[in-house]
């Protein structure tokens, strides 16, 4: 089905032949469009390139944060296209007036600096932007993790809101040339197969080993014909669950009808790679072998055949529920109740959602095979379209009421779904979702209050045979149905009576609205000469999830409120976290008056230093941090606790590693493992060497004893070594500003 190949490539007349690293890495697609995006000389391997995007994008989590630090910094007007979509905090009855706060917050901005605002129920961000932005050859940048629109020729990175910031301000996006792994399609799916069950396949073979970690995945081969358009979008948003840095596929004639139904023919042009391009590695999909697949709790790699699962389901569920208990040191959680005394296994939620189900093709696919079909009274299902044109055509197919009749509920255009802000299950129910995530407590519920749901992801028909089947888990491969998907007809009315477009016509008149909710960042302070971290939390689980960090769901409403939102940092991981740190941050504050905190003194007079060139901050150990969403508030929420540096083995993606940088956190690595208790005290003397150097000696305090160890920087580009000295990307753009 999958094959992985490390060694290099040369793609040569269609076929790839073994070769060592050449000069063909500049005959990709990726290098043609990062090379035209690059502001730097050149664009050489292994070197940064400085990349400026042609339109960026945010969601109602991210763009207050983001437009307020762009104001601090000295924002007039946006310089590119920037949308603002509202499809996470969409629900207003969560936080009393805080969301439509926020909301009326977005289109003022998008008034005053000229933006494009979308508002609540009318499109999920990666859908508006595929539909009105993406092109071949673009480069596209957004707050969320799911920037993916590679399947429509655009190179599209999903980074944590700093990042955008950079783009409003001038400035750019710089990462090393990456690899890029070609992905070689052949053949053509089955029938009842669909692009979930493709992406799974290709997660679950690449995530674990790291494959294509911060690589690109540059999608080639004659299989690609076989798929219709929005098969290769279900991929190709998927591909961010592997942790790649970004993707990008040949384009046909499939992609310019995409775009000429829209409006947009222009935006077309044929990509392939050139004879000869050199690729860092290879994987080889096979589409006609790929079975209907089912990602089981608690991540998107963790896949198995339904065809394996049915024939095995006590063997492999008490296996993921063994894990499971682990992962959420909770003995209670339990997923083989779900057997029945036949071996089926029942499924007590369904869902179809999002940036990676809620497309045109998923849903009347969906709908043929419920089509005079009852969901029954015990299962629930939700179906959610990815933007209003998606809603009106299925309207007008009837394939909404062949939905509605089913049973099923159809909603508005809405991400809550993905991040657990609607449709959570009860307790100890197991959901199966076309989603792009199954992360613990992802689906919103509690695991810290024994409130314990599941989420297992699969793809819209086989979730739909599952329904048909009477909440019995089925793959859409042994229903007969028809799976003849006519044509979208793409209506944008509803876009231009309700969008407000005000890029290039900013207003300078205009007044931002603030709800009571709307905060200001706290200032933060630069590096000093001696640094101390006292150790606030230990997670030595193989993975530490930004959800995890910072969970979704309810604290989402407070994401415009740096102080407020911090109070929930850790808090379904490790509760007694914000008080610890809060006791740094109070500590903190003693030594610039001045005094000398309690149970510092020994560790200053080690240090041989005064209070006034020393600072204190707190840390957190983790394995693998940062797997999981672009937010920046994964980093933030510990900064203005008074977080100044995280120690790791590793981090899981770059652009967590990014988000600590751009808040002025040092990334640490540490080879030694959870080696560390709450309470003790690490010294750096003079760290902002060890940002030069890449490492350096610190001391771990502990009462009178003392140990020596050893801590490492991965390389740093100039800019963010200076960020980091600054204390955050606020401070050094406004040194830069001036």
């Amino acid at each position: 089905m999958i094959k992985t190949f490390s060694n290099g490539f040369n793609y040569v007349d269609g076929k790839f032949i073994e070769a060592s690293f050449n000069e063909g890495y500049k005959k990709t697609m990726a290098y043609s469009i990062i090379d035209a995006h690059n502001q730097a000389t050149q664009t050489e391997k292994g070197k940064t390139v400085n990349i400026k995007f042609d339109a960026i994008a945010s969601h109602d989590i991210t763009y207050v944060g983001i437009i307020q630090t762009a104001k601090a910094i000295g924002l007039e007007k946006f310089p590119i296209p920037y949308v603002l979509t509202n499809c996470h905090n969409s629900l207003c009855a969560v936080g009393g007036t805080i969301n439509e706060d926020d909301h009326m917050f977005g289109l003022s901005a998008a008034k005053k600096y000229g933006g494009i605002f979308v508002p609540p129920h009318y499109a999920v961000i990666h859908t508006y932007m595929r539909e009105n932005f993406a092109g071949c050859g673009k480069m596209i940048l957004g707050s969320d993790s799911h920037t993916r629109y590679g399947a429509l020729g655009t190179m599209a990175v999903g980074e944590g809101g700093p990042e955008l910031v950079k783009q409003i301000i001038g400035k750019t996006y710089d990462v090393t040339y990456p690899e890029v792994v070609a992905i070689n399609l052949v053949g053509a799916p089955r029938k009842g197969v669909g692009p979930q069950d493709v992406a799974l396949a290709i997660i679950g073979k690449v995530f674990k080993n790291g494959f294509v970690k911060n690589k690109v995945m540059e999608f080639v081969g004659e299989g690609i014909k076989n798929l219709p358009i929005e098969y290769r979008i279900g991929i190709d948003v998927m591909t961010t669950e592997t942790t790649c840095l970004s993707s990008i596929w040949m384009t046909d004639s499939e992609v310019e009808d995409y775009l000429t139904i829209r409006g947009r023919s222009d935006d077309f042009k044929a990509l392939s790679p050139e004879n000869g391009a050199y690729y860092d590695a290879l994987i080889e999909v096979d589409l006609s072998k790929v079975e209907p697949m089912i990602a089981l709790p608690f991540h998107p790699s963790n896949v198995y055949t339904i065809r394996e699962l049915l024939a095995n389901p006590y063997e492999i569920l008490s296996e993921c529920e063994k894990k499971g208990r682990e992962l959420l040191h909770n003995d209670s959680f339990t997923l083989t109740d779900n057997i029945t005394k036949d071996g089926k296994i029942r499924v007590d939620q369904a869902i179809i959602a999002g940036c990676a189900g809620g497309t045109y093709d998923n849903l009347v696919e969906a709908s043929a095979i419920l089509e005079n079909k009852a969901i029954g009274d015990r299962l629930s299902m939700s179906v959610y379209c990815g933007s209003q044109p998606i809603y009106l055509d299925l309207l007008k197919k009837g394939v909404i009421a062949k939905l509605t009749e089913s049973g099923a509920i159809v909603k508005t255009s809405f991400c809550g779904p993905c991040f657990g802000a609607g449709d959570v299950p009860a307790n100890n129910g197991l959901s199966i979702r076309h989603t792009t995530r199954n992360f613990e407590n992802r689906e919103g519920s509690k695991p810290n209050e024994k409130q314990i749901a599941s989420v297992a992801l699969m793809d819209a028909r086989s979730i739909a045979a599952t329904a048909a089947n009477g909440g019995y888990l089925a793959s859409a491969m042994d229903y007969e149905y028809d799976n003849e998907v006519a044509k979208f007809n793409y209506d944008d009315k509803v876009y231009k009576n309700r969008v407000y477009n005000g890029y290039g016509k900013a207003d300078a008149n205009v007044d931002l609205i603030y709800g009571p909710n709307i905060a200001d960042i706290p200032p933060m302070i630069a590096l000093k000469d001696h640094l101390f971290m006292k150790v606030c939390a230990v997670i030595d689980d193989p993975v530490t999830t930004t959800d995890e960090l910072i969970p979704s769901g309810e604290t989402s409403s407070y994401r415009s409120n740096p102080l407020r939102l911090a109070e929930f940092t850790l808090s379904r991981k490790e509760p007694a976290y914000v008080g610890r740190a809060k006791s740094v941050k109070e500590e903190e504050l003693k030594l610039e008056k001045g005094t000398i905190p309690s149970g510092y003194e020994y560790a200053l007079q080690i240090a041989g230093c005064t209070a006034k060139d020393a600072e204190i901050g707190s840390v957190i150990y983790a394995r693998k941090p940062g797997d999981g969403s672009a937010r920046e508030q994964a980093a933030s929420c510990q900064r203005v606790l008074g977080g100044i540096a995280n120690i790791a083995s590793e981090y899981a993606t770059k652009r967590y590693r990014s988000n600590l940088i751009n808040w002025g956190m040092i990334p640490f690595r540490y080879s030694g493992g959870a080696d560390f208790e709450v309470g003790e005290i690490i010294y750096v003397k003079e760290p902002a060497n060890a940002l030069e150097t890449g490492k350096t000696k610190a001391f771990v305090i502990n009462g009178k004893d003392v140990r020596e160890i050893e801590l490492t920087v991965d390389a740093l580009t100039e800019a963010e070594k200076a960020i980091i000295k600054a204390g955050c990307l606020i401070n050094y753009n406004r040194s830069q500003m001036k």
